[in-house]
C-alpha cells in the first residue's frame, strides 16, 4: 500500500457495503445488528505501611465516613462506590460515630465493624470548596495519607473525586484504580462513551454513520474507528478534544476494520480486506506515513489485531487453517504462530481477542455450544480459562489495572456492556439499555 497522509473529507453518507470476505463481512454485520480472608500484616510493594497485604481472593475491609466534610454527601457516596467498584476492598457501611468536628476517628468501633482501612473526608481549612481526604489504618489507629480535592462541588469534581479514589487504591496496593477512565462502545451504528461507574453517558461525534470498532491512544487524547462514509470504509484516528480528524492512508478502499493503537501510541494496526481475503497491516501514527503489509493470506482472514505491552508481538484471529484461531506473531510479520487451539467437537471458533496490560493473559471470545462466552487464555502457559457461561458474552476489553475486563452479555435479556472481576469473579452491569457492541477501555485519563 502507498504511504502517504490520508485527508478527511466530511461526509455523512452511509454507502453500500462492498464485497467483503467471509470472516471479516461476518464480522461486520454482526457489529451491526466466597469470604475474604484476612492477610499478614506487611508493606504491599509501592503503597503505604498498613495493616493488611493483598493477596490473590484477599479484601480487606473498608469503612468511607463523612467525617467533618459537612455538606459532601455526594463526594462520599461516590468514593465508595468507586472503591467498591475497584474490588479490591469489602465495603462496609458506616457505624453511627457521631462525634464533634476535629475529634480523632474512633478506631474501637471501626474495628467491631471489622474493618482495616477507614476513609474520612473533612473540609479543607480556608476552602469551602474543597474537602480533604483521609485514610486510617485501623489497625493501628492511625491517618496514613491525605489529598485535597479542589472544586468538589463543581463541574469538575466528580472527575476529581474519581482520581482521588484512583489513589487511594494506589497508596494501598501500589497500583492506582480504575474510575478515572471511561469506555467507548457501539449502539446502532453510534460510537457512545460511558464512565467506568455508568455514570456521564454522551455520544461520540464520528466522521461517519455507522461507525464501528472504536479504540483509544495510549494517551487517551486520540481515538480510531472505521466510518462509512461515500468515499468507503475507511479507519479515522479523531482528536477528542478538538475533533480534528485524519485518515488512515489508502484504507478508503476495501474493508477496513479492527484498530488498535500499540501501547506506545506510535503506530496502529487494522485490518483490511478485498476479495480475496483480509490481512493485517501497520500505519507509523508517529510518522503519519507508511502502511505496511504483516500478512499475507490469500483467500483466507486476518484480522483483530491486538499489540502486547512491549510492541514485539502482535495476536490476531486467522482462518488460514480452516475455522478462526488465535495466533501470534513477531511485529514485523514473521514467525505467526497458533495461541489458542480450539477443542474440536467442545469449543467452536474464536474471536475478539484483547492483551491484557501486564502482558500475561489475553482475553477472548469462543464459541461453547454454538454460543460465545468470554475466556482467558495465560500467555506464559497457554492454559485456557473459561470466564463466563450465562447467556452470549463475547467482545472483551481490559481496563488499565489489568483484572477488570468489559465484554457484551445478553444475560439480562438484551445486549448491554458488563465489568468482570477476574481474580474474584464478580460482575456487575454498566449499561442498562440494550444493542450494546464492541467495547473499548480507555487509559488512566488525566482529565474529563
Amino acid at each position: 500500500m502507498n504511504s502517504g497522509r490520508g485527508r478527511w473529507r466530511e461526509d455523512a453518507e452511509l454507502t453500500a457495503v462492498r464485497a467483503a470476505p467471509s470472516l471479516a463481512a461476518a464480522a461486520l454485520l454482526v457489529c451491526l445488528a466466597a469470604a475474604p480472608a484476612r492477610a499478614q500484616d506487611s508493606i504491599p510493594p509501592g503503597g503505604v505501611r498498613v495493616g493488611i497485604t493483598y493477596t490473590a481472593g484477599t479484601r480487606p475491609g473498608l469503612v468511607v465516613a463523612l467525617g467533618t466534610a459537612v455538606g459532601f454527601d455526594s463526594v462520599r457516596a461516590i468514593l465508595e462506590r468507586d472503591l467498591d467498584q475497584s474490588d479490591q476492598f469489602e465495603v462496609i457501611t458506616p457505624p453511627g460515630t457521631p462525634g464533634r468536628p476535629g475529634d480523632a476517628p474512633d478506631y474501637r468501633v471501626y474495628r467491631a465493624v471489622g474493618a482495616d482501612l477507614l476513609v474520612t473526608l473533612a473540609t479543607a481549612e480556608g476552602r469551602s470548596d474543597a474537602v480533604e481526604v483521609q485514610l486510617h489504618d485501623v489497625r493501628r489507629g492511625s491517618l496514613v495519607r491525605r489529598a485535597t480535592v479542589a472544586d468538589a462541588g463543581g463541574a469538575g469534581g466528580r472527575w476529581a473525586v474519581h482520581r482521588t479514589a484512583d489513589e487511594i487504591v494506589r497508596w494501598v496496593t501500589g497500583r492506582p484504580g480504575i474510575a478515572a477512565t471511561r469506555l467507548l462502545f457501539v449502539q446502532n451504528g453510534q460510537l457512545w462513551r460511558v464512565d467506568a461507574d455508568g455514570a456521564g453517558l454522551a455520544p461520540v461525534r464520528a466522521a461517519g454513520w455507522p461507525a464501528l470498532s472504536p479504540t483509544w491512544s495510549a494517551d487517551g487524547r486520540h481515538i480510531a474507528y472505521m466510518a462509512y462514509v461515500r468515499s468507503g470504509q475507511p479507519i479515522v484516528i479523531q482528536d477528542l478534544e478538538s475533533g480534528e480528524r485524519e485518515v488512515v492512508p489508502t484504507t478508503e478502499y476495501g474493508l477496513n476494520i479492527t484498530p488498535e493503537f500499540s501501547r506506545d501510541g506510535a503506530r496502529l494496526a487494522f485490518a483490511h480486506g478485498t476479495e480475496a481475503g483480509t490481512d493485517i497491516f501497520v500505519y507509523e501514527v508517529a510518522r503519519r506515513c507508511c502502511v505496511t503489509r504483516l500478512t499475507v493470506g490469500r483467500f483466507s482472514d486476518n484480522l483483530s489485531p491486538t499489540w502486547g505491552p512491549d510492541g514485539r508481538r502482535i495476536a490476531y484471529i486467522s482462518t488460514r487453517a480452516g475455522a478462526p484461531q488465535l495466533y501470534w506473531m513477531d511485529a514485523d510479520g514473521s514467525d505467526p504462530e497458533v495461541l489458542g487451539r480450539f477443542d474440536f467437537g467442545a469449543t467452536g471458533q474464536t474471536n475478539g481477542p484483547a492483551w491484557s496490560p501486564d502482558g500475561q493473559s489475553l482475553a477472548f471470545h469462543r464459541d461453547v455450544g454454538g454460543t460465545p462466552q468470554v475466556f482467558v487464555l495465560d500467555v506464559a502457559t497457554r492454559a485456557v480459562r473459561q470466564l463466563t457461561g450465562t447467556g452470549r458474552n463475547e467482545d472483551p476489553t481490559w481496563a488499565p489495572d489489568g483484572r477488570h475486563v468489559c465484554f457484551v452479555s445478553t444475560r439480562s435479556g438484551t445486549r448491554q456492556l458488563w465489568v468482570l472481576d477476574v481474580e474474584t469473579g464478580r460482575v456487575r452491569p454498566l449499561t442498562m439499555s440494550g444493542g450494546a457492541r464492541l467495547p473499548a477501555w480507555s487509559p488512566r485519563l488525566a482529565s474529563q
